[in-house]
């Protein structure tokens, strides 16, 4: 999930907009801080992609061990 779907509590618009002042300091503080941490950019196919290479790594190594 990324910000621009986040909904402001304060005026009821996207906070990728930035109507009102709570929406603008929100926006700001997500920027700043990356939402998600450093997956903020990764859209889910990635994310499923890069879970997958994961797996498969995991498997490899098991399946050197035995």
């Amino acid at each position: 999930m990324t910000y621009d779907r986040l909904v402001c509590a304060n005026c009821a618009a996207p906070v990728s907009e930035g109507r009102c002042p709570v929406c603008r300091a929100n926006r700001e503080r997500l920027q700043q801080q990356g939402f998600l941490g450093g997956l903020n950019g990764l859209n889910p196919m990635a994310l499923i992609a890069l879970l997958v290479m994961l797996i498969a790594a995991v498997a490899l190594l098991a399946h050197q061990t035995v």
